[in-house]
């Protein structure tokens, strides 16, 4: 690709994020952050399906569509670049999967107030 200015200016942020959460209290802090809001999401989602019941089916749809491709990106075998040491992922695989985990969690908490 070509070294334009954007794409400096997008390279140079992206580390500068790297180097601001590379304190673990600050990745654990964002981690958590990442969760909840999965939750929220879950929560949102769920309840807003709910109220038109036509919506259901492509809701879940999509939200399995969207876990599954996500788990697939993120447990896959490790690629050439992630050397032995080298074995953290980045911290928006993180987040993103974090934010996944707090979405299926959230309901199979949903599923389980409708079930009592």
């Amino acid at each position: 690709m070509q070294r334009t200015r954007l794409n400096s200016l997008v390279d140079v942020v992206g580390a500068r994020i790297e180097l601001l959460f590379s304190n673990p209290w600050r990745r654990f802090a964002l981690s958590i952050i990442s969760i909840l809001f999965g939750f929220f999401m879950g929560s949102a989602i769920a309840t807003t399906a709910g109220q038109d019941a036509s919506w259901d089916v492509i809701g879940a749809a999509l939200i399995l569509f969207f876990t599954e491709l996500l788990s697939n990106f993120v447990y896959r075998r490790p690629s050439r670049d992630r050397t032995e040491t080298n074995l953290r992922r980045p911290l928006l695989v993180d987040v993103v999967n974090l934010f996944k985990i707090g979405l299926t969690y959230s309901l199979f908490l949903e599923a389980f107030k409708l079930g009592s």
